[in-house]
């Protein structure tokens, strides 16, 4: 399971993307949401229980990418403007 997405780096990833959490939503999870200037882009829960190393493998695809480029971004060679730019690629968000 190389490319499961735990809870650390769902976090990292949100903070990349500078997303809003919402804490108020869900018992269980976070939700974090994506904004570029007024437009929510995306949104993801995290979830909030206390393994560390249980999966997130829904967040690439809330957010739009495949696991690899979402992995990266939490790893940090891949950035919020790449990211970006990806969504206007994808016309998710205007040029």
């Amino acid at each position: 399971m190389g490319r499961q997405i735990t809870r650390e780096l769902a976090d990292k990833i949100a903070s990349k993307l500078k997303a809003r959490i919402n804490t108020t939503v869900s018992k269980a999870h976070d939700i974090a949401q994506v904004y570029e200037g007024d437009v929510l882009v995306a949104s993801f829960g995290i979830r909030r229980g206390s393994q560390k190393d249980q999966g997130h493998d829904h967040i690439p695809g809330q957010i739009f990418v495949n696991a690899h480029f979402a992995k990266l971004l939490g790893q940090c060679p891949k950035s919020r403007a790449q990211w970006i730019a990806e969504m206007r690629t994808k016309g998710l968000l205007p040029d």
